[in-house]
């Protein structure tokens, strides 16, 4: 009759504005309707087809009998079925199948009891009179009980869906933060090294200066979370941040510069994500030379992608080749951007590495472009 799910409730979810909560939400609340909808319109077109058939009040009261009865039933085998679910298939169905035919019988014994004492009194079915209303009280339970398995199985399913996606999220979420930490060692390395040079060489002010700037950019580093996003402009901002740092260190030598277009600073990124291209920059390009570098960073708007390109004036390619087998972790910088670009954006993104036509090294970024109004959507 109806289509029924099980008892037990899952947590409600707090509707949002004019957001309606699902129906399955709650279990108990949907079995319930279910039950007594599906009985309620058992009652009603058996009692229609009695009444189109002249079978008078007593057929109501017949009805009502087996409704009330039917209900009953199905309650006490739905008590059932909420512990043979969980169990192996075979025993499942086993079971399932033995308690519809007890309950078919049970079903059929008072329909056969109610029939002989409201419409036909002293009659007493048998035979194949009996054997047809057990075999109807069978179908009819029957199809109740695939109803309930049918919709409960889908719940399942449904569930474990649910669960396997918020596992794969959660993994994506904890091999963003590990490339995300990945980031910082070797600059902060380098950077404590230049404070303590100054500090031996007794130059307290650039010593402080360097150290109140290191504890600005850590604290972003810590305030933003490591899955996150900041846009365009929060992103440049670091960045400037982070070559004030590296510009007390290589002074004249690091020549960074920006081309920021205006139609970009609110778009989105994974926050961190240029600051270990600038710092390949520095390490491959500034360091080696002895008239250092100049680093571009350079951000547009074509259709509806962002387009970001670090480029510098280094040795070029040979410098900067992605890290492969043996060599040093600080040397991630390039294949962990490329891997944390494919976690945010799977294969709707664009990451070329080049060699500038004047000598030097670029890489362009290629990401769809997003807002945060986008985002929440």
């Amino acid at each position: 009759m109806a289509a029924s799910v099980s008892g037990e409730a899952r947590k409600p979810l707090k509707p949002l504005g004019l957001q309606q909560q699902p129906f399955f939400e709650d279990k108990n609340r949907a079995f319930w309707m279910l039950q007594s909808a599906g009985w309620a319109g058992y009652f009603i077109l058996r009692t229609l087809s009695g009444m189109a058939n002249a079978m008078g009040w007593s057929f109501v009261l017949h009805t009502a009998l087996l409704t009330g009865t039917g209900y009953s039933i199905t309650l006490l085998m739905a008590a059932a079925y909420r512990r043979l679910i969980r169990l192996r298939p075979v025993i499942t169905w086993a079971v399932s199948i033995s308690l519809v035919l007890l309950a078919s019988a049970a079903f059929s014994a008072i329909e056969t009891w109610s029939f002989a004492t409201f419409l036909r009194p002293g009659s007493r079915p048998q035979g194949v009179e009996f054997f047809g209303a057990i075999l109807l009280d069978f179908s009819l339970l029957a199809a109740w009980s695939s109803l309930y398995y049918g919709i409960n199985y889908y719940l399942l399913l449904e569930e474990q869906s649910d669960r396997l996606l918020r596992l794969e999220h959660q993994a994506s979420s904890a091999q963003l933060a590990m490339l995300r930490y990945q980031l910082n060692p070797h600059f902060l390395f380098n950077t404590l090294n230049s404070i303590s040079t100054l500090v031996l060489l007794k130059q307290t002010d650039r010593a402080n200066a360097m150290l109140s700037r290191l504890s600005s950019f850590l604290r972003y580093t810590l305030v933003n979370e490591p899955t996150g996003q900041v846009t365009v402009e929060q992103e440049v901002e670091t960045l400037k941040l982070y070559l004030e740092i590296e510009k007390m260190r290589f002074e004249e030598r690091l020549r960074p510069r920006f081309h920021i277009d205006a139609a970009v600073v609110q778009a989105r990124l994974p926050s961190l994500l240029l600051q270990p291209l600038v710092e390949n920059a520095i390490k491959y390009a500034v360091t080696p030379q002895e008239e250092g570098a100049d680093i571009a960073v350079e951000a547009r708007k074509v259709g509806d992608r962002v387009v970001i390109t670090v480029s510098d004036t280094g040795p070029g390619v040979e410098g900067q080749a992605l890290p492969g087998p043996g060599q040093s972790s600080t040397q991630v910088g390039l294949a962990n951007i490329r891997d944390r670009l494919a976690q945010a954006y799977g294969a709707d993104h664009r990451f070329e590495t080049q060699t500038n036509i004047r000598g030097g090294f670029g890489v362009i970024i290629e990401i769809p472009f997003q807002t945060q109004s986008e985002e929440i959507q």
